[in-house]
């Protein structure tokens, strides 16, 4: 059969990887890797997400002292961490498989240096033969600086990666037309680019990730704008991961289609990033219109009526529509002075080229 795909992002989430007790579920991680090392084999390039870090930690420390939410993930996690990677360690040398630890934090996405520096560092992986393992560095993550989950985490490598698929691993089937817990409720198998699922998503998250499956849907939308299709699947399905990727059976699961045309490397990182804008571009009516018409349109002086926030040339700035809606993130091309200056102004070069301006 043909390979369908070269290089896919699993992520594998904390509900799948844990039993009831909080331990990590030996058996399931090594079935998991089974999968991942046939898939690797055959030449399929994959990079794995994976929680369980602070659920295994959990298991392992019983503190003296009541510690706070923060203090607790992280001491959970540096514990949780080392035995996390050391478990995948010995699981995949089995197959003979090396395998290279990432940690990171959303401040890594902040920069394109960081961005390309992460994407390089994994692209070197890769290309010898080992598999990347990545999860947030909760260790030294600040609340207000976390990712919301590591599905968040997990668009954002899949994106920067230039993944084909991303398979989100979780303890059900995908999304539900209704409740899961009821018999008459289906799984949505498709969902077409800028479908709304929002009716069918139950805001609750998970029992022990810090999402749940609008946070998935909101990562698969987003990816899928990119051009990458993503999956929701059940993790604790056998064979999952070969079903989907070599065999291409019909298993239950939600399927996001992807975009016709994925976004470039530049826009990639300003969608990933756009949560460190360090300013705000307001824009009149005529060029809302002009944006939300055309994939090609600049951001020009002429249409802007504010600017708010000190920012420099390069750092990325939100675009405003005159109702306060968000329409698109990009690379500013001169400083917050210089912008303020050239409002109204016709004849100018633009603000913020097309080619740096993520739609949302």
């Amino acid at each position: 059969m043909e390979q369908q795909f070269s290089r896919i992002a699993v992520k594998v989430g904390s509900n799948v990887l844990t039993r009831r007790d909080g331990t990590l579920d030996v058996t399931r991680m090594s079935a998991l890797v089974d999968q991942i090392a046939e898939l690797h084999k055959t030449g399929v390039e994959v990079i794995l997400v994976s929680s369980g870090a602070v659920a295994s930690g959990r298991s392992e420390v019983h503190s003296a002292k009541k510690l706070d939410s923060v203090d607790q993930r992280q001491l959970f996690s540096a514990v949780g961490q080392a035995k996390l990677i050391n478990r995948y360690y010995e699981l995949f040398r089995e197959h003979g498989i090396p395998v290279g630890q990432v940690l990171t934090m959303k401040e890594n996405f902040g920069t394109h240096f960081h961005y390309l520096n992460q994407k390089n560092c994994m692209t070197v992986m890769l290309e010898n033969g080992v598999i990347p393992i990545v999860n947030e560095n909760d260790t030294i993550s600040v609340s207000e600086l976390m990712f919301t989950d590591n599905d968040e985490l997990s668009g954002l490598i899949a994106s920067m990666m230039d993944a084909q698929v991303l398979i989100i691993l979780s303890n059900i089937d995908g999304i539900y037309d209704g409740s899961p817990a009821d018999p008459a409720s289906q799984v949505i198998r498709r969902v077409k680019p800028s479908e709304d699922l929002s009716q069918y998503i139950d805001p609750v998250r998970s029992s022990r990730g810090r999402g749940g499956m609008a946070t998935k849907s909101r990562v698969s939308s987003r990816a899928a704008a990119e051009g990458i299709e993503v999956i929701i699947a059940n993790g604790r399905r056998d064979g999952i991961l070969t079903d989907l990727v070599l065999a291409a059976k019909d298993v239950p699961c939600t399927r996001f289609e992807p975009a016709p045309r994925a976004a470039s490397g530049v826009k990639k990182w300003i969608a990933s990033s756009e949560g460190f804008a360090k300013g705000v571009l307001r824009i009149d009516q005529g060029a809302a219109e002009a944006v939300r018409a055309s994939k090609a349109a600049s951001i020009l002086a002429v249409g802007v009526t504010a600017v708010e926030g000190d920012f420099e040339r390069d750092d990325l700035v939100r675009i405003l529509a005159p109702d306060g809606a968000q329409l698109a993130v990009g690379r500013i091309s001169c400083d917050s002075g210089t912008a303020r200056r050239n409002i109204g102004r016709k004849g100018l070069k633009s603000l913020v080229h097309c080619d740096y301006l993520y739609l949302e």
